[in-house]
């Protein structure tokens, strides 16, 4: 299988090469602010991650204090991808495998 997002209008990328470049952006940053991505770094950033989508969610339906953006809500989606992408690949966790046998091949039974 060879999932592919879009990205933007006419450029599409597989998860592979996304979960490349997450990487070499990731690598960059921790060099450049001294972070130690030790064995569960990238499950407590995933977590973190998720907290701020969570709470980005809560401005954007009213039901918390502060400013709704829209944008902003995009942006912590893409930190909540961005650190699954890291934290499969320091489990070692074949992405694209476990989706599909876990999602996709529901497609294989639908009607056409």
């Amino acid at each position: 299988m060879h999932g592919r997002l879009c990205i933007g209008q006419d450029m599409t990328i597989t998860v592979d090469q996304l979960k490349h470049d997450v990487l070499r952006i990731s690598d960059i940053y921790a060099a450049e602010h001294g972070i130690d991505r030790d064995r569960d770094w990238a499950l407590l950033k995933l977590q973190e991650e998720l907290g701020e989508l969570t709470a980005e969610h809560l401005r954007m339906s009213g039901r918390a204090r502060g400013e709704a953006d829209a944008g902003k809500l995009g942006d912590e989606a893409a930190d909540v991808l961005g650190m699954l992408l890291i934290y499969c690949d320091s489990a070692g966790i074949d992405l694209e495998a476990a989706m599909q046998r876990k999602w996709l091949h529901w497609l294989e039974k639908a009607p056409a």
